[in-house]
């Protein structure tokens, strides 16, 4: 009688692999949601400069306004936040035939802003104001609060709330 030795993988060996199989995926799978978090936050930040670049554009284009010190000039006053402040209303429209002061075009400017912020930033908030310390170094992030005076650069803040419901920040200086 001949003795067969059989050679193969017992049950032990295949569980072992299943389980290294499934830790494989599970990884990939936790790997593509972190990608995906991370394109969400890039796309945000971008759509937040943006939004700074075009506000500060608006400010730089209503000359009456923008040279105005700080006491009267609106668009240093914005600061809206989407949660405390709920949606905003409406704006007038201030464009092709309507005929708008500089007033009434930085109010149609703000409430424009504001209504971006609203919709397309979660928890979004935004500031404008003169900062000239717009880091704290203790804390080792931005800061709402505005420092003021009168030579300070404008700054144009926008926040919302990132992954983990932590803060996103994006700030823009103009001088």
């Amino acid at each position: 009688m001949r003795n067969h030795s059989y050679r193969g993988f017992t049950l032990i060996e295949v569980l072992v692999a299943l389980f290294v199989l499934a830790i494989g995926i599970v990884g990939a799978g936790a790997a593509q949601l972190a990608a995906e978090r991370t394109r969400q936050q890039a796309a945000l930040m971008a759509e937040a400069g943006q939004l700074a670049s075009s506000l500060a554009a608006r400010i730089g284009a209503n000359l009456p306004l923008a040279s105005l010190p700080d006491a009267g000039n609106p668009y240093l006053s914005l600061d809206y936040d989407a949660v405390a402040d709920g949606p905003p209303v409406a704006a007038v429209p201030c464009f092709g035939t309507a005929a708008c002061d500089p007033l009434a075009l930085a109010a149609f400017d703000l409430d424009e802003t504001r209504l971006l912020v609203h919709r397309r930033f979660p928890g979004g908030r935004i500031a404008v104001c003169r900062d000239a310390a717009p880091w704290d170094a203790a804390s080792r992030r931005y800061r709402w609060a505005c420092s003021g005076g009168a030579h300070a650069a404008v700054a144009i803040k926008i926040g919302w709330h990132g992954n983990d419901d932590l803060p996103a920040f994006v700030l823009m200086v103009a001088r």
